[in-house]
């Protein structure tokens, strides 16, 4: 590799961990605050709210005696509770909890009722997921909600192709077939003629006006996944795919049969960029996705995602609506990964789906270099699949001290501590498991 080039992956690689790092920040201090937020809340004091490990950059103390700090390792972060041995909160100071007073201890962790304890330590995933509902919301409620797909709010640039359509204009007919109402949309696109060009008739300033324009539903590239076989073969953004295997391709759904149908054959491509005309070959990659009605089926994809000639017209989103979108679109999330975990552990789908901390990487710098808006989405994802991992009823992690909170409700008294030992390096150890497997895949797969 020459200078140049050994440069510009360097420079890469550290733009990708920087916005790992940034994403990885938020998630952990919004997941941290929802322990100390709700502790607070509970009765229960914190020591210490720790942004990162190791050693201490900056800190400060609060008026109830918390040590805010910012920690040299910025790979997670604690909230250490008084009366804790350490921060992973897992047993008390034994010697320090026999010196309280009943006040003083139920200020701590371990002193604090059931109630109090269970509600901390569930606080961080639900912080976490209030997180991805609020992004959400907000992306609903900025944007607003598609209502009028005649109505043309911009129109897209086509390499080498002249705009005719502009913004404001109501498009009543295409290809002589009227619009339909907003729902039936897609399947209209979806049976308009596969050529490039087609007859508009729209209204333009009280008018009608007949013109020509590119099909609405063109072989634009509008998005590239991280690390898939586009990106990697070179194709950007912006690029209009005008032929595959020597087939003219009208449309985005030609594309899309050429290479679903080719079942994992090198595809060649002819693409506008600019004033310029590339020609690069690529081979598709098989990717389990999930189906509508539950499960998963395996299908081809070169990484590109489509994008409409005009943007429609949207209409203002209310509060409560976006709310709602909110909490649905993060409750998708979780039900596709529950899905997807359980596909992979019963043998349905490869067990490669699972990223570890490198893939976690590139998706967030991938997301950082399409722009704050992408990076903003992409936190809210993983901040959704960190709050549900959290969850689960392993030790060391929330849900393995919810299971112990749960015990105790039961039987009335807490694991012992030999019992705790145990689970809790047991619980350890499959974590490290998790983490290894992750990053195997990353390297792997």
């Amino acid at each position: 590799m020459d200078l140049n080039g050994f440069l510009s992956s360097f420079g890469n690689a550290g733009f990708i961990a920087v916005a790992f790092v940034i994403a990885l920040s938020i998630i952990v201090t919004v997941h941290e605050y929802g322990h100390y937020i709700v502790g607070r809340w509970s009765g229960i004091r914190a020591d210490v709210f720790s942004l990162g490990f190791g050693p201490v950059l900056l800190s400060r103390t609060d008026k109830r005696g918390t040590v805010w700090q910012v920690a040299a390792i910025p790979l997670g972060g604690y909230v250490k509770f008084h009366g804790d041995s350490n921060a992973a909160s897992g047993k008390g100071d034994e010697e320090e909890l026999a010196e309280m007073s009943q006040e003083e201890l139920r200020t701590t962790l371990h002193g604090a009722p059931l109630w109090a304890r269970a509600a901390t330590v569930l606080a961080g995933p639900v912080f976490n997921f209030i997180l991805s509902a609020i992004v959400f919301a907000g992306f609903l409620l900025v944007q607003g909600v598609p209502t009028n797909y005649g109505l043309v709010a911009e129109v897209a640039e086509l390499p080498g192709v002249e705009t005719t359509l502009q913004p404001g204009d109501q498009i009543l007919e295409i290809a002589g077939v009227p619009l339909p109402e907003d729902e039936e949309f897609g399947e209209f696109l979806e049976n308009l003629p596969e050529q490039a060009f087609l007859p508009y008739l729209v209204e333009r300033n009280g008018q009608q006006v007949e013109l020509t324009a590119y099909h609405p539903r063109p072989a634009l590239v509008g998005f590239l996944s991280q690390d898939g076989a586009a990106e990697r073969a070179g194709i950007q953004v912006g690029d209009l795919i005008t032929r595959a295997n020597g087939e003219e391709m009208a449309t985005f759904g030609s594309l899309q049969k050429v290479v679903v149908n080719g079942e994992g054959a090198p595809v060649a491509l002819e693409l506008r960029r600019g004033a310029d005309t590339v020609a690069l070959t690529l081979t598709p990659e098989a990717r389990d996705e999930p189906n509508p009605e539950g499960g998963f089926h395996t299908v081809w994809r070169i990484g590109v995602g489509g994008d409409l000639l005009f943007a429609p017209g949207p209409r203002p989103a209310g509060i409560g609506e976006s709310l709602s979108y909110g909490v649905t679109q993060t409750g998708q999330i979780i039900t596709t990964s529950l899905s997807g975990l359980w596909a992979m552990v019963s043998g349905q789908i490869d067990t490669c789906n699972i990223s570890g901390p490198i893939g976690i990487a590139k998706v967030a710098g991938g997301a950082a270099e399409r722009g704050l808006s992408d990076f903003i989405w992409m936190v809210a994802v993983i901040s959704t699949a960190i709050g549900l991992l959290n969850l689960f009823p392993i030790p060391v992690l929330d849900g393995g001290h919810l299971v112990f909170h749960a015990f105790e409700a039961i039987t009335g008294r807490p694991p012992s501590d030999r019992a705790l030992n145990i689970l809790m390096t047991g619980g350890l150890f499959i974590v490290l498991s998790l983490m290894i497997f992750g990053l195997t895949n990353d390297i792997f797969c």
